[in-house]
């Protein structure tokens, strides 16, 4: 799978003349590959492209130059490409009202946990959460986190050979969800993650 690297980075003044037409093919690109899970939680799915946009915006806004700090940039977020057996995303957790998103996120410690995949035929991939850092604790869980979903190579080959259907859902006691099949543009943009 690609992965980040400075190469691959515009430089800001090249960055300022394609951004545009960038930022409108990454809007589009990202547009299937979000996918709600009911109406406060969200996962999108990032991959190179997702990425890079990510990096060059932070590039942009920071006005970062060194070679060092755009490596750190790189680091941060190469992470969250898909390894071509994996699906990654950011999961996020959505409440207009400020009270009523803190009393949620009081509810739902350790929802990230229990964030799944699923490919027909098979069992449910739970979410591996915040591999870079803790982002719950006893109090409260965030409204961001991580996660990474582990598929096995016969799921793989059964997305790649077959027309099952992937749903995703969630299990935590405050928060109940299950989607119905993905529909053909998320399924096809979640299958080109895999290698």
């Amino acid at each position: 799978m690609e992965r980040l690297n400075r190469s691959k980075l515009w430089s800001l003044e090249q960055y300022a003349v394609e951004r545009d037409a960038f930022r409108a093919r990454v809007i589009a690109h990202k547009r299937p590959r979000r996918i709600a899970l009911g109406p406060h939680a969200t996962l999108a799915f990032e991959d190179f492209l997702t990425m890079k946009y990510q990096v060059q915006e932070m590039l942009r806004a920071e006005r970062i130059f060194s070679p060092e700090e755009i490596a750190e940039e790189i680091r941060a977020y190469d992470p969250l490409i898909p390894d071509g057996h994996n699906w990654k995303a950011t999961f996020m957790i959505e409440y207009e009202n400020v009270d009523e998103r803190k009393a949620a996120l009081a509810k739902l410690r350790g929802v990230e946990h229990k964030v799944w995949v699923a490919v027909a035929g098979f069992e449910r991939v739970y979410a591996i959460a915040n591999e870079d850092l803790e982002r719950s604790t006893e109090e409260k869980t965030a409204a961001v986190h991580f996660l990474r979903f582990e598929l096995g190579p016969e799921m793989i080959r059964a997305l790649k050979e077959t027309d099952a259907a992937i749903t995703m859902g969630i299990d935590h006691p405050d928060m109940q969800y299950t989607t119905g099949p993905l529909p053909s543009p998320s399924r096809a943009s979640l299958i080109a993650d895999l290698g």
